[in-house]
């Protein structure tokens, strides 16, 4: 089966880089979406919410897994052929290297032809801090660090899971990953009701941000720094991010341009100052932009042959053993 999944991996990641997610198409993630905001206006109120947040993340993750092993062992039943492109469907709509791209693409261009205002529009597409009165420098900072964050959430954590458990675990991480991105927030409606579903989104990500990040600082050049100082800086500066995962990649992309990220961000008029991550070699320019999504699509390109020899490796072990 590990042969199987491979290949419906390396056929989803094909089919999101040309594809992407037409937006009039039916997505497994909006059905996820509508369903969460149906169980959050019935739960989320009252006494016991941690409670009621733990029952939310449960039921969502059951349906999900549930409904997506029955369409893979269903294909399978067909043809294992049948089973190979079917999940390689349902692992598709796990990702988003095409519609990432895309978006950070649509902020850079009005940026390049000197249009701040639709810069800002753009920006805030793909952002929750306040964009209008960024100036370009803080608009393709908030780019870069969505993009850098998004690598791992985004892209290579489903991949990671798919190898695992093929599309119904890709489909699992996905229906908790959108638990933690509808209700995960530390806000007084969501602090105990999202608890659950951020600490679990958390353990999700560990292990594949943390060899996608690792990968990354070996597949990317740092002129300024030995291997050894930058990983030691790599490190250091990830602990400084409030999530346990995303500073891995912010941290990383940071050295790789030769900038900083972090700083100060608004969000609804209220102030929140980010440390600095990397080291200020010059100022951070708009076709950082550009440039981020090739480390993006590097690092996704690396993690899938990573995944192959790690996978046939294993499947080779079990006809061993």
């Amino acid at each position: 089966m590990i042969i199987y999944h491979l290949i419906s991996i390396t056929l989803a990641v094909m089919v999101d880089r040309i594809i992407g997610d037409p937006p009039h198409w039916p997505h497994p993630v909006r059905w996820m979406g509508s369903f969460i905001v149906m169980l959050e206006k019935r739960l989320n109120h009252g006494k016991h919410q941690k409670w009621k947040g733990i029952a939310l993340l449960f039921v969502v993750a059951l349906t999900v897994l549930a409904i997506s092993l029955l369409i893979s062992w269903g294909a399978y039943q067909l043809h294992p052929a049948a089973g190979i492109l079917v999940e390689a469907c349902l692992i598709a709509t796990t990702i988003a290297q095409k519609d990432l791209g895309t978006a950070a693409r649509r902020v850079y261009e009005p940026l390049a032809s000197g249009d701040i205002e639709q810069a800002r529009y753009q920006v805030s597409m793909i952002v929750g801090r306040d964009t209008e009165a960024l100036e370009e420098e803080e608009i393709t900072r908030a780019t870069v660090e969505t993009v850098a964050e998004s690598i791992g959430d985004g892209i290579t954590s489903p991949l990671f899971w798919a190898l695992i458990g093929g599309a119904p675990l890709a489909i699992l991480y996905r229906a908790v990953n959108t638990c933690d991105s509808m209700v995960g927030h530390k806000n007084e409606r969501y602090q105990h009701f999202g608890w659950a579903s951020a600490k679990f989104d958390d353990v999700l990500n560990w292990v594949p941000s943390r060899i996608t990040s690792f990968l990354m600082m070996f597949t990317n050049r740092i002129p300024y720094l030995k291997r050894k100082e930058a990983l030691k800086r790599w490190r250091e500066d990830a602990k400084k991010h409030p999530s346990p995962n995303s500073g891995f990649f912010e941290a990383a992309v940071a050295l790789f341009l030769g900038v900083q990220l972090g700083g100060i961000n608004y969000y609804q008029g209220i102030k929140s100052e980010r440390a600095h991550m990397g080291i200020r070699k010059r100022l951070l320019e708009k076709d950082d932009i550009l440039h981020t999504i090739k480390i993006m699509q590097r690092a996704v390109l690396t993690f899938v042959i990573i995944l192959w020899i790690g996978g046939g490796f294993l499947a080779a072990a079990g006809t061993w053993f």
